[in-house]
């Protein structure tokens, strides 16, 4: 591990402006480690509808990570990243919409921008640790090998959008946050006069902040969703929707169709450009599959797994049957119909606490 002048080891501490990471940053320099901090810069202003000439969010979040690195004495550095987020989150999520996918950006962020170029940057300056604010925990097994696990607190636990972690990654990686609850993490805060020890968790994907995704996607593509036709299950044409890109799996409101009994989502076809409503209870199903998988072990499973999964971020766990039916591919059987699985979010497998692995709904 590299150390600093006085024999310290290094750390690079992802800081986002808010008050998780500034603690983090605020506990890796109480466990003893020479700290820097580092935002990531990843889109200007138009990127998120946002005019030219307005402050934008971000910007305000790199003053507060500045400040907090300041007045903890450890550098800060801004890193431009705009093209690779463009590339890797911005451009997977516009194309995710176009064929009739709900995409995770933020985990995506997280798989190819923090763990990916900010951890190789983080090792390229000396620094043998990352640790970010997230709540969730590493362990090392007796065997030597990593694993993942749920936060302490599990109203903030955020291991479902880690699930893409490696073993490499795990053993760079600090979560400090993992053993805390968040009313611990803003009473640090407040005890050490950090100026964002009560600003408002983020809800929104940062480059939409307003909420409305269709439009960023037309924004990110410069296209216009073509309308087309709603059908009901059997085929029989409903009336006109506003283009795919403005509908997911389970939407009820904003569809403008007047029926007997409330509509709902139930499938987009992309080569037809229609969208397939349908009544509440067919939104159920017990089974999907899933690509683009990852086993945190590093082990496929060579038999079915029992386990528990969730299809989106804060569902609560389901049992479930996984079996690994390729390298990188799997099939899920549910013990119970789930509503709205949904093509292109994340399925995370758990055994109790510990994170398996998760893969992409196809």
């Amino acid at each position: 591990m590299q150390t600093a002048n006085d024999g310290r080891p290094q750390a690079m501490i992802a800081m986002s402006g808010g008050v998780d990471s500034s603690v983090a940053a605020y506990l890796m320099q109480q466990a003893g480690y020479d700290c820097m901090g580092v935002t990531m810069k990843l889109y200007e202003n138009e990127d998120a509808g946002v005019p030219r000439g307005h402050t934008c969010c971000a910007l305000d979040d790199v003053e507060d990570a500045r400040r907090v690195a300041y007045a903890l004495g450890m550098p800060y550095y801004v890193f431009n990243y705009k093209d690779a987020f463009r590339e890797q989150v911005m451009a997977r999520f516009a194309a995710a919409y176009q064929r009739g996918a709900t995409p995770n950006p933020c985990l995506d962020c997280n798989r190819y921008l923090k763990f990916g170029l900010l951890e190789t940057r983080a090792r390229a300056l000396g620094c043998e640790v990352l640790a970010t604010g997230h709540y969730a925990r590493i362990e090392q097994l007796p065997d030597g090998r990593y694993t993942l696990k749920k936060a302490v607190d599990t109203t903030k636990d955020q291991s479902y959008v880690l699930a893409w972690l490696t073993q490499e990654q795990l053993a760079h990686t600090h979560f400090p946050l993992g053993g805390l609850h968040k009313t611990e993490a803003r009473a640090i805060a407040e005890a050490h006069g950090f100026c964002n020890a009560h600003k408002h968790d983020s809800q929104d994907i940062c480059f939409v902040p307003d909420g409305d995704y269709a439009a960023a996607v037309e924004r990110l593509t410069g296209a216009h969703s073509e309308p087309g036709r709603f059908v009901d299950t059997q085929g029989k044409v409903l009336g006109t929707h506003r283009g795919i890109i403005h509908y997911t799996i389970g939407q009820r409101r904003g569809l403008g169709i007047a029926a007997e009994a409330p509509l709902y989502v139930c499938g987009i076809d992309v080569p037809n450009n229609e969208v397939v409503l349908g009544r509440n209870d067919e939104l159920f199903s017990t089974e999907l599959d899933a690509s683009g998988c990852n086993w945190i072990s590093g082990d496929v499973p060579g038999a079915p797994l029992r386990v528990t999964a969730r299809i989106r971020y804060r569902q609560p766990e389901q049992p479930c049957t996984v079996t690994a039916t390729g390298p990188d591919t799997v099939h899920v059987s549910f013990e119970t119909p789930q509503r709205a699985i949904t093509r292109g979010q994340a399925v995370v497998f758990y055994d109790g606490d510990t994170v398996l692995g998760g893969g992409t709904i196809d």
